[in-house]
């Protein structure tokens, strides 16, 4: 059987598939891939199923070692990749051959690089998911926790074999730019109404910036303060992509591994669409909210989940 073993995790190399969903009854987190994107994209390129779990690689600085031969997909972040020396196209499947290095480096562009592989890593589920969630110390190879030295990962049997390999490449149109300007689309709900014309207005032309405590539980953000005018609410589920404005008035945005009750009151949610541009955004990158159309909104996620085969 072909495995991968982990030479070097990196800053941080965690196994995610798309979640977990419907506990959050539980006090569990979601957990599961932060660019959904990106994600869904490597699985495709290798004719995965999208629940095959794969690597979530954040900030580089990891290197891995294939153990037979392996049909792999990298998308995300640039992270200036190579295997055997060479350097790797993004965003297209490649054949790893057993012995092969594979390497990578600081981020070029970009904050989390996903590494596919045909058949998927196998791995225990955990409430119908792998994702690994170190908060709840659940998920991944072993009690929620990153991968490390010397882990060596099994892969599911392959239908194909290197000689039948034929390379996959996902068209320039779904490819992003992590260096583009990010504007999110907000769709207003929870307490929104409880925010002044001004303190919307000044959320809304503001630009604010990716600080540096920013993980898998949310994304803060610093710029101008967004006043409210209620204080504490009474704890109450949240929604991913929930924007909590905490008394500091600096905008958090919720991600997979939050917390699943909060009192902090919110504007609402980041559009669900949009969630993996934030996801690839370095400390210090530049983004700005936009009014979006639920409507319009609802139609973009239906559209991606149906190409994909995704849960609506």
């Amino acid at each position: 059987m072909s495995s991968l073993e982990i030479i070097h995790p990196g800053m941080l190399t965690l196994l995610q598939d798309v979640g977990r969903l419907g506990v959050g009854d539980q006090g569990l987190s979601q957990g599961g891939a932060v660019d959904l994107h990106a994600y869904c994209w490597a699985n495709y390129l290798v004719g995965n199923g999208m629940d095959c779990p794969q690597l979530e690689i954040t900030l580089g600085q990891a290197c891995f070692k294939a153990h037979g031969d392996l049909i792999c997909a990298l998308t995300g972040a640039d992270m200036g990749a190579t295997l055997g020396g060479e350097p790797i196209a993004l965003w297209q499947s490649f054949l790893m051959k057993d012995g092969q290095v594979i390497k990578f480096a600081s981020p070029r562009s970009g904050l989390r690089a996903y590494l596919a592989v045909k058949g998927g890593f196998k791995a225990s589920k955990v409430f119908g998911s792998v994702s690994t969630v170190m908060r709840n110390d659940m998920g991944g190879i072993e009690s929620g926790r990153a991968l490390q030295k010397m882990d060596m990962l099994e892969v599911e049997s392959l239908s194909e074999s290197g000689r039948d390999f034929e390379p996959r490449q996902a068209s320039v149109r779904f490819i992003p730019d992590y260096a583009a300007p990010i504007q999110l689309r907000v769709i207003e709900s929870y307490q929104c109404d409880h925010f002044s014309s001004e303190s919307k207005r000044q959320f809304y032309q503001g630009a604010y910036k990716v600080t540096q405590q920013t993980d898998r539980m949310g994304c803060r953000l610093q710029g101008p303060a967004v006043g409210g005018e209620i204080g504490g609410i009474i704890s109450e589920a949240i929604a991913y992509g929930a924007i909590q404005i905490p008394p500091n008035g600096q905008p958090i945005i919720l991600f997979n591994d939050r917390q699943t009750l909060g009192g902090y009151p919110k504007l609402g949610c980041i559009a669900r669409i949009d969630m993996p541009r934030l996801a690839q955004a370095m400390p210090g990158k530049e983004v700005c909210f936009v009014a979006g159309n639920l409507e319009e909104l609802q139609q973009e996620w239906l559209d991606f989940s149906l190409f994909f085969g995704l849960p609506i």
